[in-house]
Order: structure tokens, then sequence, then C-alpha cells
């Protein structure tokens, strides 16, 4: 205990030590390497460890998650590219992992035989540095050569070296670049479409890209050619090929918001903008149709489209500036489209239905689209893993809460299903149930949730309970299975509750859209109504009630415990936004100001200050004390607001727990090993203030 006691003297000493000169008295921590920084980090990290690591359920804990993500049956997932199928695996010997591949035939047999095409342990040994995979790019239609995005222990920034597969190896003289926040594939054999950092004016306020470039083997970056630039305030600029067999355009992208964008052909050396809603979104071309989906009702020649629905357009008629719409797929009110994916001839589309999937194929015959439902599970989730340019093959995947994962193969002759692999089960699922409540949120708008627990529960308020959330972005929430949570939470006990607060894109874009800048209050309304029903209903009560979430979700974290510090017990604020004065100007905070506002308007800036955690903490207040965590590494949401939220408050004299990984990205663990113990530490926080 000694020892602990002077680490905590240490880290008020370092917080004492800063002079006020600016307003912000804790700006200095956003200084990321900086000697004094990592001090601070250092000393937290060590006062925060030795007491977690000391609770009983820390050892356990991290044995069993960490055998959870070395297991050698886990399942493989594909990424098909031509003829192979390729896979990134990571495991006990592999620490941070190997790009491999195998034949589409061998993958199917059960018992692929892999060939190791880059050792990413291998290659950080020899270059000195913690590499981290960050996916590739290949050149149609062989595949034989790779662009490898490399990160520097796991942030957003890349270097990118083209691969060669046949060889196994960089290609000598091939295309390379420096570590940036990149986008990048093949044109051709011998040219790239690249944006990246050219210099000066070339990236956006939000650390994106702003140029577009075609650069021709040979020659030096600053040769490459010029043909698209966007403003400094956009969020990023890229270009990309789609293509439909021998048919190919070049599209370039001006994303000028979060959710908004201008899209161009490049075409006989012409910028061809399409005239399309900015707010538009697709991700397929087929039977030359894009295939979009509406953010909002769009008016064309009197007639609406409808918001959420979904439409294939005929690009050639659209790059004329004649539009012709196909009707494919309408939601109700109780669906959204999460996915969009094609095969060679086949749409697909992964619907969400009162929050569990359905998976719909749809084929253009007699010039309309024709729907038929994918055989699949159903009660779950489905996520589509990998589709096949060449045939109608495709992977998915489906799980729930209590059914681990299951990679299904799709065979578009047959047009039937059948499960690949399996992930092991890793904790008794007979033993509990999965219930979907509403609560009452403050304006009458009712919002689901679910709630696993025991089968043989007897609710009396005493029941440890997690409660996590996200509320942003339009990113769903839906059933998923963890072995970790499973063997850290549920069989010790605990009940896990899973919100669908607005924010999300459960409901689709209007659910999203209702927590959006000045009506964010509606997504902390729903949280709390959640958090009062699961006390009102004896599931648990404020002693007993934990809540977690990560990054918009470390928003929602901090935001609850600062205006509602009587629900919780227990609040694990991962890799989080909390200063929401300065998020606009800390990395890549500015791109996400169609989500939140801008805090330098004075009118956006008076919703945002009712809110923001950092600038409402309170002396006198009883807070839970929160367990933080970040990673140095993190290049998307700064680590400054998770260490000056830890500075500030125990300037004021509350305790906290504080883990601030050193690599990781925005991911926050980089390695089988650190995700093991993240999940130690939180699960051990987790016990020790809710049982």
């Amino acid at each position: 205990m000694k020892q602990i006691s002077n680490i905590l003297i240490i880290v008020t000493m370092l917080i004492s030590s800063t002079t006020a000169q600016t307003k912000d008295p804790y700006q200095w921590l956003e200084e990321v390497d900086a000697k004094k920084s990592l001090e601070f980090v250092e000393a937290n990290n060590k006062a925060s460890y030795a007491i977690l690591s000391k609770q009983k359920e820390y050892q356990e804990v991290y044995d069993k998650s960490l055998a959870i993500f070395n297991a050698t049956d886990k399942i493989a997932y594909p990424s098909i590219y031509g003829a192979f199928v390729y896979n990134f695996w990571q495991d006990k010997t592999h620490v941070r992992g190997i790009w491999r591949r195998t034949t589409k035939a061998s993958y199917l047999s059960g018992k692929p035989e892999w060939e190791t095409l880059l050792d990413l342990d291998a290659l950080s040994e020899k270059d000195g540095n913690k590499w981290v995979f960050k996916g590739v790019s290949g050149l149609y239609p062989d595949y034989n050569l790779f662009l490898v995005s490399l990160s520097k222990g796991g942030g957003d920034a890349v270097i990118v070296k083209e691969f060669d597969a046949t060889k196994k190896s960089f290609i000598k003289d091939g295309f390379e670049l420096e570590e940036a926040k990149t986008n990048i594939s093949y044109y051709d054999a011998n040219t790239l479409i690249v944006g990246t950092d050219f210099g000066k004016g070339s990236m956006t306020s939000s650390g994106y890209p702003n140029e577009v470039k075609l650069w021709k083997r040979g020659t030096p970056l600053s040769a490459a050619q010029l043909i698209f630039k966007g403003n400094l305030t956009d969020v990023s600029s890229s270009g990309y090929i789609i293509r439909e067999g021998d048919q190919s355009y070049l599209f370039l992208t001006q994303g000028t918001s979060f959710y908004t964008s201008k899209s161009f052909v490049y075409k006989d050396n012409q910028l061809i903008p399409l005239d399309l809603p900015e707010d538009i979104s697709f991700s397929a071309f087929l039977n030359q149709q894009l295939i979009l989906k509406f953010k909002s009702d769009w008016i064309v020649n009197g007639n609406t489209y409808k918001q959420g629905a979904v439409w294939g357009i005929d690009l050639e008629k659209l790059i004329q500036g004649k539009k012709v719409l196909y009707p494919i797929y309408t939601p109700d009110e109780v669906s959204s489209v999460e996915e969009i994916s094609n095969t060679k001839t086949k749409l697909l589309l992964n619907i969400i239905h009162k929050v569990k999937s359905e998976l719909y194929s749809y084929q253009f015959q007699d010039n309309k689209w024709i729907a038929s439902k994918v055989d699949a599970p159903e009660y779950g989730t489905i996520s589509i893993n990998s589709t096949d340019e060449f045939s109608d093959q495709y992977f998915f995947n489906f799980q729930n809460f209590l059914i681990p994962p299951s990679l299904f193969y799709h065979d578009g002759i047959t047009n039937k299903s059948k499960a690949v692999q399996s992930l092991s089960a890793y904790f008794d699922a007979s033993k509990y149930k999965v219930e979907q409540y509403s609560a009452r949120s403050k304006d009458g708008t009712m919002i689901p949730y679910f709630v696993i627990a025991s089968k043989t529960i007897s609710y009396n308020g005493k029941q440890p309970t997690l409660l996590y959330g996200y509320g942003g972005f339009e990113v769903s929430l839906q059933p998923s299975y963890s072995g970790s949570m499973g063997n850290a939470w549920l069989e010790k006990g605990g009940v896990y509750v899973l919100s669908n607060i607005r924010g999300g894109g459960e409901f689709g874009p209007k659910w999203h859209q209702a927590g959006l800048k000045e009506k964010r209050q509606h997504i902390y309304d729903d949280f709390f109504a959640i958090a009062e029903d699961l006390i009102a209903k004896k599931i648990t009560s404020p002693q007993h009630l934990g809540i977690m979430g990560g990054s918009n979700g470390g928003l929602l974290m901090g935001v609850a415990f600062t205006q509602r510090p009587e629900l919780f017990n227990a609040v694990v604020c991962q890799v989080p936004l909390l200063d929401m004065q300065r998020y606009n100007k800390l990395l890549a905070g500015a791109s996400w100001m169609a989500e939140y506002g801008n805090p330098d308007i004075p009118a956006e800036w008076n919703y945002i200050k009712k809110y923001s955690p950092y600038h409402n903490l309170k002396k006198g207040t009883k807070y839970p004390e929160v367990f933080f965590t970040t990673s140095t590494r993190d290049d998307r949401v700064h680590p400054g607001h998770a260490r000056k939220m830890v500075a500030k408050m125990t300037g004021m004299g509350y305790k906290v727990y504080y883990y601030e990984n050193t690599e990781g990205g925005h991911a926050g663990s980089s390695t089988n090993e650190q995700r093991a113990k993240s999940q130690a530490l939180t699960y051990a926080y987790l016990w020790m203030k809710l049982k």
C-alpha cells in the first residue's frame, strides 16, 4: 500500500505543477508523447493496475480471455480475392499475426492448407517496429499484387508497401508510401489512385487526404497527376474504381461532412459531377446501376423517394444528366438496411427487423429487382463476410448472445447455405435467457433493449448488472456473442444489458437523426430511461448498476455519470470523447461536427456545453469511481480527452481509475495479450464495484 500511496503522490504533484497559462489548466496533457504527459500516464497506470490486478477476478479473467483469443479453433474469416481465400490470423504463436491464403476448394474442405504470405512478428523484429496489420488492396483481376497497409502501434496512420503474393515478398522498388492517413488502390498494374499527405494543403482539417492523384510506377510521388482537390474544411477526398465485368469507372468522392459527400466520375481526363443528394450513400454497383440508400426523402420529377429506402439508378444515364431509378426495398417503421453488398449477379441486403437480422438476395429480371429470402438462421445478427465478384458464392456470419458465431457458405447455384465453421462455446448458454424490453424515454419514445440473465434468476434489485451503450453515427448495436463476457460476467452471476438508444441505426436514418447536434440530449435521456426501467423492474439497483461504452460511447459514459451520477456505481469509459469544446481541434475530431455540432459557433456551443462531460464536472458531487481507458497511439480520438478528465477529477479530489495502453490505436489493443489484459482490468473493476 505504501507503493500505491507514493504513486498517487506523484500523480498529484504532476497535476498540481501545471501552470494555468491557458483557460484549460490540463491542456498540456494533449501533448501525446511529451515527457511530462507520459510520466502522468505511467503514474496513473501503475496506481490503477496495482489495485485492479490484485482483485481476485483479475487473473482468472485474464487467463480465460487469453485462452479464448488464442484459441486455434477460431473462425478463420475469409476475404476472397480472385482464386484464393485470404485470412489474417493471430494466436499464441503469432502474436502480431500472419497474413495467409489458401484455395477456395481447400478452404471449403474444412481443413484448409494455408500458405503464409507475411509474418508480422518476423517483420516487426526485423524492422524494430511494432507493426499492426491494417489491410490490403489488390490488383484486379488476378490479385497477385497487393498494397499492404501497416501501422506503427495500431493507429490509423499507415505506411504502404507493394507486395507480390506469388513471391511472398515486398517488391523492391515497388510502390511505397511514408506514414500518413492514406487511401490507396490500383487503377491498373502500373498506376495507383492515391490520397495521402503530399505536403502543404493536401490534408483536411480533420487530418485526412484532401487531394486525389494518379501515380505512375517508376516515378516519384511528387510527379503524380492531380485529378481532384477538395476543400480544407472537408472531411476527406478519395478515389476508387467500381466495376462490373469489363466495365469500370473511376469514382471520386468529396466528403463534405461525415454524412454528406459529392460524387464525380473521372472520364477522358474530365471530372463529371453526379446530380445526387449529398446525404445519399451507395456501396454496390450491379446491372449498370448504382445501388443507393436514401438518408432523407428525395424528390425527382414529382416523385418522392422515401428516407431509408434502397433504389438502383442507371449510372450511364446519370452521367448524361438523366435519372432512371428502379425500386428495390422500402423499410417499415421497425426495420432498416444494415448492409448492402453484391456478388457477380446478386444484390444482397442485410435487413434489421426489430433489432434482428434477415438476409435477402435480389436479382434484376424483366427490368425489375426480384427479392428472395436467403436460407439463414433467425433471431440473431447476420453480417455479410465476403463475396466473390466472379461468381455468386459468398460467406455470411450468424451469432446472437447465446449462440457462438458460425460462418455460412452460400452457393449461388443451389441457393443453399451451409455452416462451414463455428466458434466453440465458451460458456454454457443453456443456463441463460434473452429478453427484449422497451423503456419510455423522456419525450415518450419507446427505446428497446436486451437483457441476458440466468434462467433461474429472481430479481430483487441486487443483481450486478452491466448496461452497454453507444448511441451515435448510425451504428446499430445487435445481439453478439462474447466468450469473455460470458465467462467473466454471466457465469459469475452478472446480468448483461444491451441498449438500442437513438443515435444508432437500428431503425434507419430517422433513429440516428433524432439525436444529432441540438437533439443529442434525446440519446442520453434514452439511456437513463433504460437504467431507470432496470431499477423499476428490480433487475438491479443503482448500487449494483454499471455502464460501459467506448469512443462515442465513451462520451455517453461521461454524460451519464455527470448528469445522473445517482443511477450508477461503476462506469467503464473507453477511448472517450470528453472535452467537447476542443474535440474538433484534436486529431480526427473536426470530421464529427456533423454529428455533434461546431463548438466554435456560439449558438452550437450553447447546446454542446450543456452535456460536455469535461465542462460539467462539479466539486462536491457524489460521482461513481470511474475507470477510464485509452491508447497512446489512438490517432482518431485523442488520448488527451481521457487524460484531462482524470487530471481534473483527481484535482477535484475524486478517486478514479485509469489505464492507457501504449499501443493499440482506437481499438485500444494490438495483441491478444493486450486484449486479455484489458478484459481482466475491466471486469476486475466491475466486480469490485458492483458485487
